[in-house]
């Protein structure tokens, strides 16, 4: 049995006949595991037969104080940072602004990282990085467990990025984007809620992948 508990495990059991599943000491299970078990009358069990307690999701990050964010920049974006974290103000969000704090040259992976970091620990409820384009940053924001980052150019793709992914962070390019422009993302970013419904199960679907390669999870992928 892996120590993980995908999806893929609890079909794989069920497709077997199985009604229980034995789950090992320690071992992640995810939500959409979890989920898909409950609908389909999969008990998960221990080694010992007692009923398996409902382990902490090891991708979901815990839940943040409302209205804060984290925010962050390179070299690239420093110029428009100041702007967007008085922005986010005057829309009655606490920021706290992890850098960079000057035009001197930086690595936005840096940046990036505290900022999905906030996140991932839930001290923040979104975070915002702005480098010259965007995606660099949100690269380095997916490779935190839990974060979902997206590049948002347009109005438009931060609502669906809220509304449809249930996006955290969003990541905006200096040099490709006016400041008013990413005022406005901002602003639909930080007031469009998650949709859910069917939406739900495929952002699971998400965590659901991201679980199979956590530290544990060897022979999941």
């Amino acid at each position: 049995m892996p120590r993980l508990v995908s999806e893929r495990t609890v079909l794989d059991a069920l497709a077997a006949g199985q009604s229980t599943l034995e789950v090992p000491a320690g071992a992640l299970v995810t939500a959409l595991a979890r989920d898909t078990a409950k609908a389909q009358g999969l008990t998960f069990v221990t080694g010992s037969g007692a009923s398996a307690p409902t382990p902490a999701d090891p991708v979901r990050p815990p839940s943040a104080p409302v209205k804060t964010l984290a925010v962050g920049c390179d070299h690239g974006g420093f110029d428009i940072k100041d702007a967007l974290v008085a922005h986010a103000a005057s829309l009655g969000w606490t920021v706290t602004d992890v850098g960079t704090h000057s035009t001197d040259s930086v690595d936005y992976p840096d940046f990036a990282y505290a900022v999905a970091r906030l996140v991932h620990l839930g001290r923040v409820q979104y975070g915002l990085m702005i480098d010259g384009v965007g995606v660099g940053s949100a690269m380095v924001a997916n490779k935190v467990p839990g974060v979902r980052a997206a590049l948002c150019p347009d109005v438009f793709s931060a609502y669906n990025a809220k509304a449809h992914n249930d996006a955290n962070v969003l990541t905006l390019g200096s040099r490709t984007m006016g400041v008013e422009v990413c005022k406005r993302v901002l602003a639909e970013f930080l007031a469009v809620p998650f949709e859910g419904g069917r939406h739900a199960k495929r952002v699971a679907k998400i965590l659901d992948v991201e679980a199979r390669f956590l530290p544990g999870a060897e022979g999941t992928v």
